[in-house]
């Protein structure tokens, strides 16, 4: 397929987590608000003059600087982002927003406190962590939405006078819903039998969209849909298999790439960073108050296991199956970064589980943080490619029988 016009823009984009657009909306005027959780609403840090960023450590290389103050077992994103805030590479953020949903992430931003990283630059960053509940009942989403009153809202209007009525919530969900529908579409295009869109191409475009300005990344986002209405796939389908990957903070999308080198198509992306469930629409009524509702939303539609009532495992377990049918795939991929403690648990009942109740064939790895050159990882997905390319060519048989 002939290659997308603004892809190599993109990734350069992703080189960078102070790339072109997050320095022209700096130059502006405009707050960078940093995050890097499901469950910090990212809807809530685009009221007003702010815009959020979804904080990654691209091209992240020795660890040794934040070896010296974290545990070897601590997971390689959390040490990652410390390393590079040490390099100074946050140092354009006005705030950098945290919720408390695993130990690991929480060590990573004591440091960040602890050791005044961007402070320095600018003395007005403040970092402030909330409480995520574990449930999605009535009383969890009452304690949410003060979690996120107190420790997010409130300071970001005292310390940048930033606009956090009712009024400017919902217009940053008409701006959240916006961009989501650009990228929903996007994604459907995966489910066609020949797509004109690779995953990896749109797990560039799902990072793009989480850590540039959505007001100065969505125009190029619509002309790439535009673009890609009218590509033409190739004439043969250039994968053997399609696969459907779920799992932590996949923000590397040289793993993707790993995986379609394989011979597999990425169809679909339930993960930290995917489009499910963080590029899905936020719908609104006016009878309750917007803050209260994308609460409400956000404890309800997460697929993070440290949600563990079994009706939510039941919930994440029926919504990969249901994206297998929908994108029509052959299998799935479940990741854990090495030493992510939730991720652990979701891969290992995964892998007995899903084969077992929903007749789905699995992968479950586990993988550094950058995975994009793991030689025992590519061949442990050649051979899965290869087990259901197998599958295939026997149920072939038994239908010509």
């Amino acid at each position: 397929m002939k290659d997308l016009k603004h892809l190599y823009e993109f990734e350069k984009l992703l080189e960078s987590a102070n790339n072109a657009l997050v320095q022209q909306a700096c130059a502006e005027g405009k707050h960078a608000l940093a995050y890097t959780c499901y469950h910090m609403p990212e809807v809530l840090l685009n009221t007003g003059n702010c815009f959020s960023v979804r904080l990654r450590a691209p091209l992240t290389g020795s660890l040794d600087i934040s070896s010296y103050y974290m545990s070897n077992f601590i997971c390689d994103y959390c040490k990652s982002l410390l390393e590079r805030g040490i390099e100074g590479g946050y140092d354009y953020l006005d705030a950098l927003l945290s919720s408390e949903t695993c130990q690991m992430m929480h060590r990573g931003h004591e440091h960040f406190e602890i050791l005044g990283l961007v402070k320095e630059k600018n003395p007005q960053f403040f970092m402030s962590m909330m409480d995520v509940p574990f449930s999605d009942e009535d009383f969890a989403v009452d304690h949410y939405e003060e979690q996120l009153r107190v420790h997010v809202l409130e300071p970001l209007h005292e310390t940048y006078g930033i606009d956090i009525s009712d009024k400017a919530i919902r217009a940053a969900i008409r701006d959240h819903n916006e961009i989501s529908r650009v990228m929903t579409e996007i994604g459907n295009l995966r489910k066609a039998a020949n797509p004109v869109i690779t995953g990896y191409e749109f797990h560039v475009l799902q990072l793009v969209s989480q850590v540039c300005p959505h007001k100065r990344i969505l125009p190029y986002l619509k002309q790439t849909l535009t673009e890609l209405k009218r590509r033409k796939p190739d004439a043969q389908p250039w994968f053997r298999v399609r696969l459907v990957v779920t799992g932590s903070e996949i923000d590397d999308p040289a793993f993707t790439k790993l995986i379609e080198d394989c011979g597999a198509m990425v169809v679909a992306d339930r993960y930290c960073y995917g489009s499910f469930p963080g590029r899905q629409e936020i719908a609104l009524t006016d009878g309750e108050d917007a803050l209260t509702q994308v609460c409400r939303w956000y404890l309800q539609h997460t697929e993070c296991p440290r949600q563990s009532a079994l009706h939510r495992v039941k919930y994440r377990n029926d919504h990969v199956a249901q994206l297998v049918h929908d994108f029509k795939a052959d299998g799935a991929i479940y990741e854990q970064m090495k030493f992510c403690t939730y991720w652990s648990y979701e891969r290992v009942i995964a892998n007995q589980v899903m084969p077992r109740d929903y007749g789905i064939h699995i992968l479950s790895i586990d993988r550094p943080y950058i995975a994009g050159q793991s030689g025992q990882l590519r061949t442990r997905v050649q051979a899965f490619v290869e087990s259901l390319e197998m599958k295939q060519l026997r149920a072939a048989q038994k239908e010509d029988n």
